[in-house]
């Protein structure tokens, strides 16, 4: 199977935010009257899906567009100290090149995917949907897939948690698995994934389908592999 069409999520796929994620969300919670997170549980949140770990804090559904709504304004004033994966620029351009379309589906908004992935990078971006919940972002997809004009198994979305592989299926997409973001690599295994990357560079294979041999690089390789 080749594709055609990479989304890309943003938070933990395209921008290292799982420091800022942390340090903002015991100011979140305090806010709004939720759990705040133990340090020494980090690696118990990320392999929890987001479902269950809204559950154990006390974050009732109604109320997660207003948090996510003061995560963004939080984020958009610290936007500049937030980067890149170191090589996504590099991998994105490739990607490219070689005559992949490129878009980006994300919770977060508008300003801060701009902020953060820069100009040069986002002029081989064809169409950004920000702004979706985390529970959804299936219609955002297929709202890609139609301006896009690409039919669903030519498709690949990217990304880093449970509810990127669920709407990935439920688009009727394929989904694509990295090791360098929130969730486990444990967690993200349970979905399948039609391919897994386990370091930037290797998402450069996207561009020779699913069934290409992964590259010598190792998740104990990456720079963020501390979160693993």
């Amino acid at each position: 199977m080749t594709y055609k069409l990479a989304i890309f999520d943003f938070d933990g796929t395209l921008a290292d935010s799982f420091e800022f994620f942390l340090a903002s969300h015991n100011t979140l919670a305090r806010r709004h009257g939720f759990a705040e997170m133990d340090s020494a549980r980090i690696d118990d949140y990320r392999g929890q899906e987001p479902r269950e770990l809204m559950r154990r804090h006390g974050i009732p559904m109604w109320k997660l567009p207003i948090i996510a709504r003061d995560f963004m304004a939080m984020m958009a004033r610290h936007a500049d100290g937030i980067r890149l994966f170191e090589g996504i620029a590099e991998a994105l351009h490739a990607l490219s090149v070689s005559g992949i379309e490129l878009a980006i589906v994300t919770s977060n908004s508008l300003e801060n995917v701009r902020r953060v992935v820069g100009n040069e990078a986002l002029q081989r971006v064809r169409h950004i949907e920000s702004g979706a919940s985390i529970f959804g972002k299936r219609r955002r997809l297929e709202r890609v897939l139609k301006t896009c004009n690409i039919a669903r198994q030519h498709a690949i979305y990217v990304g880093d948690q449970a509810t990127d592989a669920q709407a990935a299926r439920a688009a009727g997409i394929a989904f694509g698995a990295v090791r360098w973001g929130y969730a486990t690599a444990a967690m993200l295994d349970q979905h399948s994934p039609a391919m897994t990357f386990g370091c930037v560079s290797e998402l450069q294979r996207i561009a020779k389908g699913r069934d290409s041999a992964p590259s010598a690089c190792s998740e104990s390789s990456y720079k963020n592999s501390k979160h693993e």
